[in-house]
């Protein structure tokens, strides 16, 4: 096998390589964490098969937080699965 000799100017090149790999991924998600999906009520009644009354007792029980606009109330994507992963129930557990 031959030997590869490896210079001070090439562990720079490689370095500035590595740094810039690791700025575009941080950049990418920094974008997909501040990406929110906000859904409207009537959507999430849609989403969960649901009446308008048990989402207002989602929204007064603090089970699903929202935010008010005007008289428009939107909620969390991410808060909705949260929300039912969290009441998750495990049927092997039920036996």
């Amino acid at each position: 096998m031959a030997a590869t000799i490896i210079t001070t100017e090439d562990l720079k090149e490689f370095k500035l390589e590595l740094l810039e790999e690791i700025r575009e991924m941080f950049n990418e998600n920094r974008a997909m964490v501040m990406k929110k999906e906000w859904l409207k009520s009537t959507q999430v009644m849609d989403m969960l098969n649901i009446s308008p009354g048990t989402l207002q007792k989602f929204r007064h029980n603090g089970t699903l937080a929202y935010t008010k606009i005007g008289g428009l109330i939107f909620y969390e994507a991410g808060q909705i699965e949260k929300m039912l992963s969290d009441n998750l129930v495990n049927n092997e557990k039920l036996k």
